[in-house]
């Protein structure tokens, strides 16, 4: 074999190795990022024992509770005329909660509306639910007006009529409705007044180059305060008070939080999303908002887009945040400010 042969069988041996090792290189690469286990911290006495699963863990410096205004939470939600129709019910003689309670219809629904009976309750001087074992004086029954499925309608109201006409007639009260026309035309108007003030903003964090696993997302999404959500693919900000709804909601693709092996799902893209009149204006949800969206884009090599794709420059952030306010202004001079328990009935 002469010089040149051998020369030309060495590069094209060459050129294979080179081809081989980018075809690995480029195959790592494009693998979905993955999170990094915890330092294990040695303890006296204890072995290291393998096969133990990781888990994102939270970080508590990330979510201090102190920072944020403890909201004081309604323990009843009770009828209230700025968003319910009222239909006081006379009693010729005080009514056990018990006959109450057993009198009750067998759902607390009129179409897509919430049906409430509630009674006074003289000790506490507040309208409850009734409970068994107490006396009430005073009984009224109620139907939302409007909620995010529309407005009450005739066939509606009709139904809240019949269904508050039942309960006393088992306990020998009488109710007295307002006006169905009335009533009807508050509640278009209560819907009319929701549907210009209610806004759900969404954040979409986008890879740049590699994609992610879904235990990567949720410990960089720990570290900013996130928990696991009841729901795979689903992780939530919780309020500064238990029993509130959540101050942020992420999500990414459930299909791959379900895989069969996890860190073998790409994920490209997560969602952050706030309800902006379920969440008290004390929690500063928006800011919070919009900083873990930069402090995940930043972490996990992002960009933060809209729905559409399209870059959100901080300058555009500032402009949500000022409309916001105004916003929360316009829900408080209305009495029903954002994280109420009158906000949360009708924004739901």
């Amino acid at each position: 074999m002469g010089n040149l042969q051998i020369g030309l069988a060495l590069a094209g041996a060459l050129v294979l190795v080179i081809m081989v090792l980018h075809g690995a290189w480029s195959s790592r690469k494009n693998l979905p990022r993955q999170a990094v286990p915890p330092v294990p911290v040695a303890n006296p006495g204890s072995e290291p024992q393998l096969g133990q699963g990781i888990e994102p863990e939270l970080d508590a410096a990330a979510f201090d509770v102190a920072k944020f205004p403890l909201v004081p939470i309604e323990k009843n939600s009770c009828i209230d005329p700025l968003i319910d129709v009222l239909a006081p019910i006379a009693l010729e003689n005080p009514v056990w909660g018990d006959a109450a309670l057993a009198a009750m219809p067998a759902t607390r629904r009129v179409g897509s509306k919430l049906f409430s009976i509630e009674g006074f309750q003289e000790t506490t001087g507040r309208w409850e639910t009734p409970h068994a074992g107490q006396r009430y004086a005073k009984l009224q029954a109620g139907v939302q007006l409007a909620n995010r499925s529309g407005p009450l309608n005739d066939i509606e109201y009709s139904e809240f009529v019949m269904k508050t006409q039942a309960f006393c007639d088992a306990i020998n009260g009488a109710p007295d409705f307002p006006d169905m026309r009335e009533e009807v035309a508050r509640a278009r108007e209560l819907d009319q007044f929701a549907g210009d003030h209610d806004a759900q903003l969404g954040f979409v964090v986008r890879a740049r180059n590699a994609a992610w696993s879904p235990g990567y997302v949720q410990q960089n999404a720990a570290r900013v305060g996130f928990v696991a959500g009841a729901i795979p693919g689903r992780m939530v900000l919780p309020a500064s008070v238990a029993g509130l709804p959540p101050v942020l909601g992420l999500s990414f693709d459930t299909q791959a939080a379900m895989a069969e092996d996890p860190a073998q799902s790409a994920i490209r893209e997560l969602a952050i999303s706030l309800d902006v009149a379920q969440v008290d204006r004390g929690e500063r949800a928006f800011e919070r908002m919009r900083e873990a969206a930069m402090s995940l884009a930043d972490s996990m090599d992002g960009v933060v887009t809209d729905d559409n794709g399209l870059p959100l420059p901080i300058e555009a952030m500032d402009v949500i945040g000022e409309e916001l306010q105004h916003l929360y202004d316009t829900l408080d001079q209305r009495d029903i400010s954002a994280g109420s328990a009158l906000a949360r009935r009708l924004f739901s």
